[in-house]
């Protein structure tokens, strides 16, 4: 079987987070894999347990993503691929094109990515790139079994859960539950070292045209901090006259 698996750094959410001309300042910050893509390499690493094959972690970004790709070898990955987008504003589409554009032509019978970055939260790199290679998608799941062609997913769908029978390949995004990562050990880390990383660069695929942003983020900030809470009085009619006239001249919401 053959297992690919998406990957980003992010910030570490732990750290103090700081900002400078309306982005996340870098400096001094540390970072890790994204946690959602944690739980999505230790499920590639389960099923290749399983099924046998080999788990192959794909990221786009700077050159310290490698850091995060060493870490998922030493998770038990057998392959790392990194498409170094150093110098480039990327959004969720021109990052999607790289990605299809590395994948496209490879074998593979499932991709897992994690369900959302801890970042910015768009949960949109799974499903735009199960789209661009016209595969299946199920978004997050949380449990995954193979039987043949096929696999039996479970997800999350609003405090219940959804049974999912699909068949292969197809593009998952893992959420919280799915599995218990573990931790690299010693071996691993020194494994680690030995295990091939695949570098690309952007110009090697000739695709200037489609890295043009869709999007553009003007400015990152803290949502505001929660006002004290209030409890209204009097009977049921007056509390709803007096809610009406707070959603309307406080909180601006009718």
């Amino acid at each position: 079987m053959n297992i690919l698996v998406l990957m980003k750094q992010t910030f570490d959410p732990e750290e103090k987070i700081a900002f400078q001309y309306g982005t996340v300042s870098e400096e001094g910050v540390n970072f890790i894999i994204n946690p959602y893509d944690v739980y999505a390499i230790e499920e590639a690493l389960l099923l290749r347990s399983l099924h046998g094959g080999e788990v192959t972690v794909i990221t786009v970004g700077p050159e310290r993503e490698e850091n995060g790709l060493r870490t998922a070898l030493a998770m038990g990955a057998d392959k790392a691929i990194i498409i170094n987008s150093d110098d480039l504003n990327l959004d969720e589409y021109s990052t999607v094109k790289i990605l299809e554009a590395v994948i496209k032509n490879r074998e593979f019978d499932i991709i897992l990515a994690g369900n959302v970055g801890v970042d910015y939260g768009s949960g949109q790199i799974g499903p735009r790139l199960a789209e661009e290679l016209n595969i299946p998608q199920v978004t997050t799941i949380t449990k995954l079994a193979i039987v043949g062609n096929e696999a039996v997913i479970e997800r999350d769908v609003e405090g219940d859960k959804e049974v999912v029978l699909v068949s292969l390949p197809v593009l998952v995004t893992a959420q919280q539950g799915l599995n218990e990562p573990s931790y690299p050990s010693l071996h691993g880390i020194m494994k680690a070292k030995k295990k091939p990383i695949e570098r690309i660069e952007i110009d090697d695929l000739h695709m200037e045209e489609v890295l043009e942003v869709k999007t553009i983020t003007t400015e990152t900030f803290f949502a505001p901090k929660k006002g004290a809470g209030r409890i209204l009085e009097g009977d049921i009619k007056a509390q709803v006259s007096e809610l009406a006239v707070l959603l309307r001249s406080e909180a601006k919401a009718i």
